[in-house]
């Protein structure tokens, strides 16, 4: 399966990083920075009826190269613009073709909080970060054991980092739910098949307490959509391809805040 891969590919990459950078190094600086308690992210995702996590991906394994032309500072600052609570970055370089630079540079132009998104397999990516300048980061139950997932919980808590807990099925959202998330996000799109279904989110919602937040990932393109996530409870949408490919995705953004009254 190919998250099995990136997940392989991930790990090379973090015994590199940490030959340059070791996981003391790497735990120090994070500790050393401010650590205010507040978790922006989570207080962003509660904000509206319907919250917007608007993703800056140049790529992605099942799409191939989504941007060629990738002004991703000026992106990051349109969704701002156009109303956006958060924005997700991939940092993941192989499949998303994503950077670290990214992310930092976009934590230090916008106001509104940032999601490292990436495929966290080690403790050192959480550290890693959090010297980034991330609000959030993201777990994912199909790659991570229960135990591991509340190890890393905690460790990001006490940075003052967010947690995604990224769920696809019934069984890894009950998962989920043991590690107590504070955000639960479910993935729409088939791992092994890569089809992508929204029913997928709104069968899974009431699986998860209402205080808890739940995010609808992948899959949302017309403000139709929006509106039965909206109706079904959705506290967020991570929305990537369609606002990618979409040459305005300013006016794209409002189109879908703006059908759902939210403008």
């Amino acid at each position: 399966m190919i998250l099995d891969e990136i997940a392989q590919k991930t790990k090379e990459r973090v015994e590199i990083a940490k030959q340059i950078v070791s996981l003391e190094q790497m735990k120090s600086m994070a500790m050393n920075l401010e650590n205010s308690q507040d978790f922006p992210f989570e207080q962003a995702l509660r904000k509206e009826s319907i919250n917007f996590i608007c993703e800056v991906k140049k790529a992605s394994p099942s799409k191939g190269i989504i941007s060629e032309d990738f002004p991703y500072l000026k992106i990051a600052k349109e969704y701002e613009e156009a109303g956006a609570q958060a924005i997700s970055v991939l940092t993941e370089p192989f499949y998303f073709k994503g950077s670290n630079e990214y992310l930092k540079e976009i934590v230090e132009n916008v106001s509104i909080p940032v999601l490292r998104k990436d495929f966290t397999i080690d403790e050192y990516m959480i550290y890693e970060a959090k010297v980034l300048g991330a609000s959030a980061v993201l777990l994912i139950c199909a790659i991570l054991d229960e135990e591991t997932i509340k190890k890393y919980m905690d460790i990001a808590h006490s940075l003052g980092l967010s947690v995604l807990v990224e769920a696809h099925d019934e069984e890894e959202v009950q998962t989920a739910l043991r590690c107590k998330a504070r955000i639960i996000g479910v993935n729409n799109r088939n791992l092994k098949t890569f089809e992508v279904d929204i029913n997928n989110s709104v069968r899974l919602r009431s699986l998860v307490p209402k205080e808890i937040i739940f995010v609808s990932e992948s899959g949302m393109k017309t403000p139709e959509d929006i509106c039965i996530l909206k109706e079904n409870g959705t506290n967020a949408v991570l929305i990537g391809e369609t606002l990618m490919k979409c040459p305005d995705k300013k006016m794209m953004l409002q189109e879908l805040k703006g059908q759902t009254g939210e403008a």
